[in-house]
């Protein structure tokens, strides 16, 4: 079987922008790299069920949401003055894409045409006080994606928060609640259990992994634990990165950027215990994201800084990842998104 993916990328180096290569699962290879689009430093991706393609773009020295059809052809792309964001979501049902700007610690909304094509929308800027890492020098939105009950969850790194929002029809923002992580966590990303109201918090900055219940009726999260997701003897600089979930919902994989690993946890049956079961090396430097294919049966690591991809296959009864492709060339690539 052929899986088609798509790789978002700086383009500081050698890079062009999107670019496309193929997963043969026969072959256990990754194939046949191109370049699917050009783009300024295309860092996040997300396509609707339409095949339409929204990313991260900066135009001009202005930085926002850009859009492509199914065939990366150019919609358009909505800009305004200051960096671009670092990450983009898409909410299908009220036909909106949420986009998480880090450099301007804002929240944006924007509305979606009928064919495909970006409108603006809402601005929400954060000014809450901020965490006592070096790297908390104001407020770092870095995801704004939705919750099991379609509200809008916000990671904030700098502020060391995650707020939950209640979203109308048209892309307004109502605050409803705040969970407040330790000092210096550095909240990055987070994922949903796929049939439970429970959360996997990942601290970029303090490298850990918080279990988190979610509430419906109020969108509150309580933490329930916390786990390292590093060695007990590692003392260097370290960043967690990406942070996914089996499609079973028994394992959690999160990367550490330093370390360069991808750390396995398995989940107990309720979802809310974390047991540490494979750290394994992303076979190269910086691994900013890595993906699960929709089978489940494959990881595909993207390394930043070395520019190669890593293909795994998991082992679906005790989640543990063996490497089966190394070195395969993808500049500064940052992002991992299956087609299909």
């Amino acid at each position: 079987m052929l899986h088609h993916l798509l790789l978002g990328t700086y383009t500081r180096r050698d890079s062009e922008g999107i670019y496309r290569i193929t997963l043969d699962t026969e072959k256990e290879q990754l194939l046949d790299l191109s370049l699917a689009t050009k783009e300024n430093s295309p860092t996040y991706l997300a396509q609707s069920n339409a095949k339409n393609l929204y990313t991260v773009t900066a135009v001009d020295g202005n930085g926002g949401c850009g859009a492509y059809d199914k065939d990366f052809n150019f919609l358009n792309a909505v800009t305004k003055e200051g960096a671009p964001l670092c990450y983009v979501a898409v909410d299908e049902e009220r036909q909106l894409v949420y986009g998480a700007n880090y450099h301007l610690g804002e929240i944006s909304v924007y509305g979606l045409k009928s064919d495909g094509s970006l409108k603006p929308g809402v601005v929400i800027k954060h000014d809450e006080p901020t965490g006592s890492n070096e790297n908390q020098d104001k407020p770092h939105v870095h995801y704004t994606d939705l919750t099991p009950d379609k509200r809008l969850v916000v990671c904030d790194l700098g502020t060391d928060r995650v707020y939950t929002y209640n979203v109308s029809e048209t892309g307004e923002l109502d605050e409803v609640a705040i969970y407040q992580t330790e000092d210096g966590a550095g909240p990055r990303h987070l994922v949903f259990h796929p049939t439970k109201n429970i959360a996997y918090l990942l601290g970029e900055l303090n490298s850990t992994l918080t279990v988190l219940s979610y509430n419906p009726e109020d969108g509150s999260f309580t933490e329930i634990m916390q786990d390292s997701l590093l060695p007990k003897d590692f003392t260097g600089a370290n960043g967690g990165a990406a942070v996914r979930i089996s499609p079973d919902g028994r394992f959690i994989y999160a990367s550490n950027r330093g370390h360069n690993s991808i750390v396995v946890f398995a989940l107990s049956t309720d979802g809310l215990t974390i047991e540490k079961v494979q750290t394994i090396s992303t076979e190269g430097d910086f691994p900013r994201d890595f993906a699960l294919d929709p089978s489940g049966k494959y990881v595909v690591c993207a390394n930043q800084n070395s520019d190669n991809l890593t293909l795994y296959t998991r082992n679906q009864t005790d989640g543990t990842l063996t490497t089966v492709q190394k070195d395969v060339y993808a500049p500064e690539c940052v992002c991992v998104l299956f087609e299909d």
